[in-house]
C-alpha cells in the first residue's frame, strides 16, 4: 500500500506542475476549454484514488470542485472570477495536503467547507485560502526527490549502457591480447566499475516488485467466489521478486483472465467439493519465482482439472485435428489443445469467463513479450497453468561454450565448477544407455550438448570439459561442451517464442564481436536431456570409488550453527536444504517441531535463538524418516582428512577434527534420529545388526537404511550376539556369533551363479533380506 500511496503522490504533483500554467492562463481567459478540461481531469483523477486511500477531506474537496467544473463544461454555468477563484483555492488546499502526505506530515488543519461552499453559484468572493500557493506547498516536500521518465527514454538507457558493456568487454579481450600497461589497465577497471554502477542503476529504474501486481487477486477472487456461491482460499507466495514494470503491466491482463478461469470453471461448488471427497473450501495459490533470466509464475487450483479427452472431442468437431491423429495425441498434446481458439471443456460459457475461450488470446499475449504459458492438468485433482516470462532487457554474468563451432552461453549462477573429461578426478560411464559422470567421488549424470543439439562434435568424449551445473531446486549434472571460452557479462533479451518453446534457452544475447548468442536455460536443458533423478536415489549417487580412497576423504557439509559454532555434517545424510517462516517452528507433542508442506517434522539444532524471520535448516534422511536441523549459514563443501578425536561421551556432537585448516564439532546423525524421533517410530525389541566400523559407505549409506528396517546396529568391537552381520564381498572380518551373514558386491550382476551376494544398490533386495533376517530370529 506504501507503494500505491507513492505513486499517488508522485502523480498529483507531477500533474500540479503541469497545471501551474493552465490555472493562470485559465484566470486570464475562462472560456478555453483546453485548459478548463486539465483542470477537470486533475480533480478527477484526485477524487477517484482518494476513494481507493481513504482521504476524505482530499475526496470532499476534489468532488466538489468536479462538480462546479462539470456544470461549467456542460455549459449549465459560466465561468467567472469568483468560480476561477475558488477552484484555485481548492487546487491550493489539495496541494497543501499533497506536500504533507508526501513529506509524511499529518494533514493542515482547518475547516475546507468555507472553500467548498465558494464553488456554489451566486456565492460571495472569499479571502485567500490558508492554504500555501501550489509552488511554495511542494517547495516544502522533503521527501526523496522524483522524477517520471517514459518507457522509451528507459530503453534509450538500456540499450546505450548494453552497447556500453559489448565495448567494454571488447576492449577487455584486446586488452589481454596485447602487452599490459599498468596505467592502462588501471583506468579500464575503474571504467569498468563506473559501466558497472550505471548498469545497476537504469536496471533498478525498470523493475518493481510484483507484489504490486498480487495485491488486487485476493479481492477479485473474493468477490467472484460470493457471486458463485464458492468458498476459495487464495494463497499467495513470491511477491518480493521483481520483474520489469512494462512487464508487470503486459501480464496483467492473461493473469487475470487465467485465475478467473479457475475459480468459475475450475474449483466446484462446496457440494460437489465434498461429494468428490474434497474439502469444502478450494485452494488457489500464485506463486512467482525467479530462474535464470526468467520469471515463473504459477497458478495452481486443487479443483475437477481439465479433460484432455474432451478437449480432443471438441477439436475434432471443430475441425482443428483430424479423427486419425486423435489417437496418437499424448496426454501433454491433448491439454495443449486449450489454447485453440473457441475450445472449451466447460458445460456452459459464463460472463466471467469459460476455461479454454480466451486462452488462445492469452497465449497470444504472453508470446508476444518473448514469453511462454504451459498447462499441466490432472482430473479430479486440479490445474497449474505457469506463465514463463523474460526478467527484462538485463545484464547477466555467463559463461561463453560451444560446440560443433557454435557458440552458447550459460548463466554463471547455475555453475557449480568446470572439469575435464580426461582429468584424474573424472571417470566416465553407461549406465542403462545413459552417461554417468563420476567426479571426485560424486557420481552425477552426463549430458551431451552435442547430442541434445543433434550436432557432430569435431571433439572426441574423452577431450571433451564438463560444467557440472545446478539449476534452481534441481539437481547436479554434468554438462559435456568441446571448448571453454570467456566469462563475462552479457547483454540478454527474449528469444522468439519458437526459440523459447524449445524448453533449452532462457534468452539471446550478443558477443563481444556482436555476433548472436543463444542463452541456456540450465533447468530446461537437464528436462530435455533427460535428467531425472529422485530424491530416494540421490544416496546411490556416491561414487563406488576405492575404499583406500573413501576412507581417506569423507565429504562432510560445513556450516555454522545457530549458536556460532563449527560444524561438520556428514554430506550422505542431507537431503536438502530449506527455508522456511519462523511461524512454522512450534513446539508440538514434546518437542521443538517444524512444518515443512504437508509434514510436520522434528527439529534438532536449535541450540540457540532463532531468527525472527526466516530459519534455513537441513533436512536430513535416514532413508526412511526425516528430521529437520537448524542452522545459521553454510561455510563450504569439506572433507573429513585429518585425525578424528571421538567425544567422550554420547550427544549430538561425537567428535571433533580439523576441516579445512580449523577446528570443527562433527554431527552424529545417528544420535539425532534416536534422540528426536518419537517412540512410536522405533521397534521396542530391535535386532542387532553388526556392520564394519572402518567401512564409511557401511556407516553412512547403509546404516541408516538397516536402522529405518528395526534393526539396532553395533561395530567389531562390540560384545553383542548378534541376529545379522553385512560384509563386503571381499571382507575376511569375523562374523562373530551371527545368526546370519549378508554379503554385499559392488557390481550389478554376480561374478558366478554360485554367488549368493547382494548388489550394495539393490535396495529392493538388501529390504527384503533385513526382513527375512528379522523375521527369523529365534
Amino acid at each position: 500500500m506504501d507503494d500505491l500511496i507513492s505513486e499517488f503522490i508522485a502523480e498529483c504533483r507531477e500533474m500540479l506542475e503541469a497545471l501551474g500554467g493552465e490555472i493562470v492562463a485559465w484566470e486570464a481567459s475562462p472560456d478555453d476549454r483546453a485548459r478548463l478540461d486539465s483542470i477537470f481531469r486533475f480533480v478527477h483523477t484526485v477524487k477517484g484514488n482518494c476513494g481507493f486511500f481513504d482521504f476524505p477531506r482530499l475526496e470532499a474537496l476534489s468532488h466538489a470542485a468536479e462538480d462546479a467544473l462539470a456544470e461549467v463544461r456542460a455549459g449549465r454555468r459560466q465561468p467567472d472570477p469568483t468560480l476561477v477563484s475558488a477552484v484555485l483555492a481548492i487546487i491550493d488546499r489539495i496541494a497543501e495536503m499533497i506536500a504533507a502526505l508526501d513529506a509524511g506530515e499529518e494533514l493542515p488543519g482547518g475547516d475546507d467547507s468555507s472553500l467548498i461552499h465558494a464553488l456554489q453559484a451566486h456565492a460571495e468572493a472569499v479571502p485567500a485560502p490558508v492554504a500555501t500557493t501550489v509552488a511554495e506547498a511542494q517547495s516544502k516536500a522533503v521527501a526523496p526527490r522524483t522524477i517520471r521518465l517514459s518507457v522509451e527514454l528507459l530503453d534509450r538507457l538500456m540499450s546505450g549502457v548494453s552497447d556500453m558493456v559489448l565495448a567494454r568487454n571488447e576492449l577487455a579481450r584486446r586488452l589481454r591480447e596485447t602487452a599490459g600497461d599498468v596505467a592502462v589497465d588501471g583506468a579500464f577497471e575503474r571504467l569498468s566499475s563506473i559501466i558497472a554502477e550505471m548498469r545497476d542503476a537504469i536496471t533498478r529504474t525498470r523493475m518493481q516488485r510484483i507484489e504490486n501486481l498480487f495485491v488486487a487477486l485476493p479481492r477479485m477472487v473474493r468477490d467472484l467466489s460470493a457471486e458463485l456461491g464458492k468458498q476459495v482460499l487464495v494463497d499467495i507466495e513470491g511477491g518480493d521478486v521483481e520483474l520489469d514494470r512494462e512487464m508487470i503491466e503486459m501480464i496483467r491482463d492473461p493473469l487475470t483472465h487465467i485465475i478467473r478461469n479457475a475459480v468459475d470453471h475450475g474449483i466446484e461448488l462446496p457440494v460437489d467439493r465434498l461429494k468428490a471427497g474434497k474439502r469444502e473450501i478450494g485452494l488457489l495459490s500464485v506463486a512467482a519465482r525467479q530462474s535464470g533470466n526468467q520469471i515463473l509464475i504459477d497458478i495452481h487450483d486443487d479443483g475437477r482439472g481439465i479433460n484432455g479427452k474432451k478437449l480432443v472431442e471438441k477439436a475434432i468437431a471443430a475441425g482443428v485435428i483430424d479423427k486419425s491423429d486423435a489417437p496418437e495425441l499424448s496426454p501433454r498434446e491433448q491439454l495443449a489443445l486449450i489454447f485453440e481458439a473457441g475450445l472449451s471443456t466447460a458445460k456452459e460459457v459464463t460472463a466471467i469467463s469459460g476455461r479454454g475461450v480466451g486462452m488462445d488470446v492469452v497465449r497470444s499475449n504472453i508470446e508476444r513479450i518473448g514469453g511462454i504459458v504451459e498447462v499441466d492438468s490432472t482430473l479430479g485433482e486440479g490445474t497449474r497453468m505457469t506463465l514463463r516470462v523474460p526478467l527484462t532487457l538485463t545484464i547477466i554474468p555467463a559463461l561463453t561454450v560451444s560446440v560443433a563451432g557454435h557458440h552458447f552461453a550459460i548463466p554463471r549462477s547455475a555453475i557449480d565448477e568446470i572439469v575435464r573429461a580426461n582429468g584424474e578426478s573424472v571417470t566416465l560411464e553407461k549406465l542403462g544407455g545413459a552417461g554417468v559422470a563420476t567426479i571426485r567421488g560424486r557420481r552425477v549424470p552426463e549430458v551431451a550438448l552435442a547430442d541434445v543439439l543433434g550436432l557432430e562434435s569435431d571433439v572426441k568424449e574423452t577431450d571433451r570439459t564438463f560444467v557440472v551445473l545446478r539449476p534452481a531446486g534441481g539437481d547436479v549434472y554434468a554438462l559435456a561442451v568441446d571448448r571453454i571460452h570467456d566469462h563475462e557479462e552479457l547483454v540478454v533479451k527474449p528469444a522468439a517464442p519458437a526459440v523459447m518453446a524449445t524448453g533449452l534457452y532462457a534468452g539471446t544475447t550478443l558477443a563481444d564481436d556482436g555476433s548472436p548468442i543463444l542463452l541456456f536455460d540450465p533447468a530446461g536443458l537437464a528436462q530435455v536431456g533427460g535428467v531425472k533423478l529422485e530424491a530416494q536415489e540421490r544416496a546411490s549417487r556416491v561414487a563406488e570409488a576405492p575404499r583406500a580412497a573413501v576412507e581417506e576423504d569423507v565429504p562432510v557439509l560445513l556450516f555454522r550453527g545457530l549458536d556460532g559454532a563449527r560444524r561438520a555434517m556428514s554430506l550422505a545424510v542431507v537431503d536438502r536444504i530449506e527455508e522456511v517462516p519462523a511461524s512454522a517452528i512450534r513446539p508440538g507433542a514434546g518437542q521443538l517441531r517444524v512444518q515443512l508442506g504437508e509434514a510436520i517434522l522434528p527439529l534438532a539444532g536449535a541450540n540457540g535463538d532463532l531468527p525472527e524471520e526466516k530459519v534455513r535448516l537441513f533436512r536430513l534422511n535416514d532413508g526412511t524418516c526425516e528430521i529437520g536441523y537448524a542452522f545459521r549459514e553454510v561455510i563450504d563443501l569439506s572433507a573429513l582428512a585429518h585425525e578424528i578425536i571421538p567425544s567422550e561421551f554420547p550427544g549430538e556432537v561425537c567428535a571433533v577434527t580439523l576441516v579445512a585448516g580449523e577446528p570443527a564439532e562433527i554431527v552424529d546423525p545417528h544420535w539425532l534420529f534416536s534422540t528426536f524421533l518419537t517412540s512410536s517410530e522405533r521397534t521396542p525389541e530391535q535386532p542387532v545388526c553388526r556392520l564394519p566400523a572402518g567401512d564409511p559407505w557401511m556407516q553412512n549409506l547403509l546404516r541408516p537404511i538397516v536402522e529405518a528396517a528395526g534393526y539396532r546396529v553395533v561395530s567389531e568391537s562390540d560384545e553383542y550376539e548378534v541376529d545379522l552381520a553385512i560384509l563386503s564381498e571381499m571382507s575376511e572380518a569375523p562374523t562373530g556369533q551371527a545368526a546370519r551373514v549378508i554379503r554385499l558386491r559392488s557390481e550389478p550382476d554376480p561374478a558366478s551363479r554360485k554367488d549368493e551376494s547382494i548388489y550394495r544398490y539393490d535396495r529392493a533386495g538388501l529390504l527384503q533380506a533385513l526382513k527375512t533376517a528379522a523375521g527369523g530370529r529365534g
